[in-house]
Parts: structure tokens; sequence; C-alpha cells
């Protein structure tokens, strides 16, 4: 049994799963780093100065407003809903799922073949009476002479 399982964990599918998954999660953490730390603030600052984050609304209890979320959940008794987290998750995946689909297309690039190059037009033709090979433009056989 232990033999089996060596054999399966070190399969090249194995490994290259587990190596995707790896490089997966930490591409997560550059993405999500990216929307979080570069994209959302300068978005926020359009949009008056809101961080996507800290959107939430207040489904039980009461906070002051203004209250950022993190104090808010501290609160006894207040439960918060929070659809900022949530957007920013979206807006997240969106940027993984785009960051993807450019990788798998560069890589297919890559991967494609060149269309065959065209076969260059002839320049002999075969006589019928001999088989000899002529020039395409000659019109007797030079081998048997016969008009062609």
């Amino acid at each position: 049994m232990l033999k089996e399982f060596k054999e399966f964990a070190m399969r090249g599918n194995v490994i290259d799963l587990a190596i995707g998954v790896v490089i997966g999660a930490a591409f997560g953490k550059i993405v999500t780093s990216f929307v979080n730390d570069i994209l959302m603030p300068p978005i926020g600052l359009l949009l008056g100065k809101v961080k996507f984050t800290d959107l939430y609304i207040v489904l039980r209890g009461s906070v002051p407003e203004g209250t950022a979320l993190e104090v808010a959940k501290t609160m006894e008794g207040v439960i918060t809903w929070n659809y900022g987290a949530f957007l920013s998750t979206i807006i997240d995946f969106i940027l993984i799922a785009f960051a993807i689909f450019l990788l798998v297309k560069a890589i297919n690039n890559m991967k494609r073949q060149p269309a065959p190059a065209a076969p260059a037009p002839a320049t002999t033709k075969e006589c019928i009476f001999c088989h000899s090979t002529v020039h395409i433009k000659a019109t007797r056989c030079p081998n048997c002479t016969s008009q062609l």
C-alpha cells in the first residue's frame, strides 16, 4: 500500500497539480494586494474618499455614523452586512480570471504552429508520352519531340 501511494504521489500530474495550487495561492495573494492596496484606494478617492472594505449596513444594533467596520464588529449586539468586502472580492476574482485568461492566451499563441507556406508555383510538367520532366513553357518534349 505504501508503494502504491508513493507511485500515486510521484506521478507527474499530481506534482503538477500541487505546484499549480501553490502558485495559484501566491498569485491570489498578489492580486488581492493589488486590488486592496493599489486599485481600491484611487477608486474610493474618486467616489468621495470611500474605503470599500468599510462599506457595511447595520442589520441589528446601533452604530454611530462614520464608524469603521472593524470598530462596529467589536460592538456588542451589532450585526453588520459587509457588502464592501464582497465588492472587493468580486473585483479580485475578475482580475484573477482576466490575468489567467491573458496567460492562457499567451501560452496558446506560443504553441500555435505557423501556417504552412504556400507551395511554390510549378516550373516543370510531365510529358504525357514519355513521362520525362519538361519545362512548364515548353511546347515540345526535348526527349521524345512530341507536341505538348
